[in-house]
Parts: C-alpha cells; sequence; structure tokens
C-alpha cells in the first residue's frame, strides 16, 4: 500500500491534464531549488468528446488509471489536482473598472477593489467565470503599469480578461474528478498552462502566439508586454487529422493514428517522391501506398486550422498589438513540416514549444496570484521533455506559483487579500443554482 512521505502536502503539486486522446498526470515537488518533476504517467483517454465530458464514468475509469499510475511512479498518494480546460465552450471578453486610492499610495486592498469593480459583469446563468486575469493597470490615466502597488495616486483602474466556461461542463469536469477521489485546487485554462511552461519572459513581452495543439482542440493565447491580450478555442486537433486519414485511406482510426504519428509529413518534399508506406486496411491485408497519398490529405485540415488561427492573429493586430512570432505545442504540433507550414501561412517565426527550463516570475497573473518571486523549474529528464506533455507541466507551475506554504513563497500580509479573493471568487457566481468551482 502507499503512503505519504512524511512532508507538507503543499510540497508536491499535480497537474491534470484531461484531454480528448489522453489523461496526464504530472507530479512535481517544490524543492528549495525551486520545482522538479518527478513523474509524468499517461493513458489513453475515453469519455471526452473536443475537449468536453460526454461519458462520465468513462472518464472517471480513465483519471483513476492516469492517477494510480502516477502514484506508483512518484511513491506519493494523490489527493489533490490543478486540472486544465479546453473546448468549444471557453469563452473570453475584456472588461474594466477602478477604484479611489485611501491612502498615499496604491495597496493590495486598493488592487482587490479594483479588480472586483472590472469583474463585476452579468454572467449569462449557464456560463460561469473560470479566470479572471489583469490585463493592464492604470494610475490617474497613466497605463502600462504591471505592478501597481506603492505607486502614488489618486485613481487606480485596470483592464480584466475574463474567461468563462459552460456550466455543465465545468461541473461535468469537477464532477468525474470528485468521483475519481480527487479534490480540484483549481481549475485553468490549458493555453495558459501550456504557456507557462513553454514560453519565455522576453517572448511574453514581445508578443507571441501560443497555439496548443491537442487531440479535440486547438487552444490560443497571445501575450503582449508580458499581458494576456486575446485567448481562443476551436474543435479542431490532432483527432480530426486522424480522423481525415482514417476515411481517406480506409484504414481503422487506430492504425490511421499509428500512420500519421510515422509518416504523416505534410508537405511534399525532395528525396519523398517515390517513399511507399505499409499500411493495414479493415480487411487486414497490408499494402504498400504511396507516401504523397498522406501528405495529400493531412496538407488541407493543416492549412484550415493554420487559416483559422491566422483570423484571431488578425484580430489582435486590427486593435493595434503586434506580435513577432507564434510557438507551437501539444501532441499534434509534432507532425512533420507543420512548423514549416505555419511559418508561411502566419508569416511569422515559428518553433515547436517544448517545455522549458526557465526562471519564470509571478506576479498579478490571476485572481489567485502570489507576490513576487519566481520559480527554476529544473531540468527535464529526457522522456518529460515533450510538447505533449507541456500543459500538464504548465499545470505544476501554475500550482507552486498558487501556492502560499511550503516557506517557498514568502506570506505576509499579501496572504489575507489572496484568501479575499479567491473567497469572493467562489461565492460571486452562486446564483447559477450549480456547484461553485
Amino acid at each position: 500500500m502507499l503512503s505519504r512521505r512524511v512532508r507538507t502536502a503543499s510540497r508536491y503539486i499535480v497537474g491534470l491534464d484531461v484531454g480528448t486522446t489522453k489523461i496526464c498526470v504530472v507530479v512535481g515537488e517544490l524543492i528549495r531549488e525551486g520545482i522538479s518533476i518527478i513523474s509524468i504517467s499517461t493513458t489513453p483517454s475515453s469519455g471526452l468528446k473536443k475537449g468536453v465530458v460526454v461519458d462520465i464514468d468513462s472518464t472517471v475509469n480513465s483519471i483513476k488509471k492516469a492517477i494510480s499510475d502516477a502514484e506508483k511512479q512518484s511513491g506519493i498518494v494523490i489527493g489533490e489536482v490543478y486540472v486544465g480546460i479546453a473546448g468549444s465552450h471557453i469563452k473570453s471578453f475584456v472588461s474594466s473598472g477602478s477604484a479611489v486610492v485611501r491612502g498615499k499610495e496604491v495597496t493590495n486592498e486598493d488592487v482587490l477593489r479594483a479588480i472586483e469593480s472590472a469583474s463585476a459583469v452579468d454572467v449569462p446563468l449557464d456560463r460561469e467565470i473560470i479566470q479572471i486575469i489583469p490585463t493592464n493597470f492604470f494610475l490617474d490615466g497613466q497605463g502600462g503599469i504591471k505592478d501597481p502597488v506603492g505607486m502614488s495616486g489618486y485613481k487606480l483602474s485596470v483592464n480584466v480578461f475574463i474567461i468563462t466556461g459552460a456550466v455543465t461542463s465545468i461541473q461535468n469536469l469537477v464532477k468525474c474528478c470528485q468521483k475519481a477521489g480527487l479534490e480540484v485546487k483549481d481549475i485553468i485554462l490549458q493555453s495558459l498552462a501550456s504557456a507557462d511552461a513553454s514560453l519565455t519572459p522576453q517572448e511574453r513581452e514581445a508578443g507571441i502566439a501560443l497555439i496548443d495543439i491537442g487531440g479535440g482542440t486547438t487552444d490560443i493565447a497571445i501575450f503582449k508586454d508580458n499581458w494576456l491580450r486575446h485567448a481562443a478555442v476551436y474543435g479542431i486537433g490532432g483527432n480530426h487529422f486522424t480522423n481525415d486519414l482514417s476515411i481517406g485511406l480506409k484504414l481503422p482510426f487506430q492504425e490511421a493514428e499509428k500512420i500519421k504519428i510515422s509518416n504523416g509529413y505534410i508537405l511534399p518534399a525532395l528525396g519523398r517522391e517515390d517513399m511507399e508506406v505499409e499500411i493495414i486496411p479493415i480487411d487486414g491485408h497490408s499494402r504498400k501506398i504511396p507516401q504523397k497519398y498522406i501528405s495529400e490529405i493531412l496538407l488541407p485540415r493543416s492549412e484550415e486550422l493554420l487559416e483559422l488561427i491566422k483570423n484571431e492573429i488578425e484580430i489582435v493586430n486590427k486593435g493595434g498589438i503586434s506580435i513577432c512570432g507564434a510557438v507551437l505545442t501539444g501532441g499534434a504540433s509534432l507532425l512533420y513540416d507543420f512548423d514549416r507550414l505555419a511559418e508561411t501561412i502566419l508569416s511569422l517565426p515559428v518553433r515547436i514549444g517544448y517545455p522549458k527550463s526557465v526562471v519564470r516570475p509571478f506576479k498579478l497573473q490571476s485572481l489567485k496570484f502570489s507576490k513576487g518571486g519566481s520559480y527554476f523549474l529544473n531540468e527535464l529528464k529526457e522522456d518529460f521533455n515533450n510538447p505533449m506533455y507541456t500543459t500538464g507541466i504548465g499545470l505544476v507551475i501554475y500550482g507552486a506559483a498558487s501556492s502560499i506554504e511550503g516557506g517557498l513563497i514568502e506570506q505576509d500580509s499579501f496572504t489575507e487579500i489572496v484568501n479575499k479573493i479567491a473567497l469572493w471568487f467562489k461565492n460571486i457566481f452562486k446564483k447559477i443554482g450549480g456547484q461553485s468551482v
């Protein structure tokens, strides 16, 4: 039987990436030097479609299997998790609010009141707020302020980015975790978690589009001046590429998935004109086909997805925000030549977003933020350094930033503000009549 190590519970942070094709559990340990990823386990996912739970029992069983594997690998009992959420039901919008500074200098209480003012918006009864993220502070009309605490002024204003999801989708995800014996510490948009694990501070400052291509959805998050400026989710992912191959080549889905992984070249290239690929159709008799057939099937879907992404980037550009590149992450980002095609269609430099061992500062990132400090993500094992694990690792990083115990984040009067925000965040939307997240 597994037994919890004799250490504080806050020393371990667990990220649970509940995806359409896989369940990924990442266990991180908070050590003096920073965050150490000690185990990553994955198991095939069933019960989800395009990032949304459609079969609770199947999803619960998949989560239990992944958690069990993670416990065996890490040697701890897992009871709390940070969960990523995606799906085409995710929507976002910008709001603004302000507060009069009550003293000579801006305090944490002033920041809280300004954020509360910006967050006092009408949300339809069938939707719930997932995250509220400050995107710009103004003090007496002067914008571009990232941390106003301690500055002198009379009126503090803030723009916030509000991310919402369908109430039923959120509740079903939480219910699956609870049925698997887990407490959900927080729910985080998957693209934001992936950004924490794969983007550098320089990229966030200069302007970058994070494109997380999962099995059922593609999540887009655009950053500029270290603030989130735009987010979108499309119901297209790696499964759609596999399904196209399955239909076009008349293959079972699992066989099409194998072909996609081993020979999923999107662009025709010199040296592959005469290349043949062995396939096993439904009749069970293997045969060989020209590799170009695979490219001809994958290319239209790739162009479709990239055109959608290009439209999102153009929306941001029209708002006066320019970006200097794009980062592709998620398992489907490893399709051969996809990054090259993305550079052509997006007209931007593109790289693959592997989890990075970087110092990541945390300050005023969301309604559950910590004061100052930074974490160092220790060098990852070779097996862990894969874009398909970026979201799970990002969830651990987010959980570490949210932690106010364990001695790694200084405890001070700011803790009281964080607790007040968390309580307000949970209570303000009880009007929905369902379970609050």
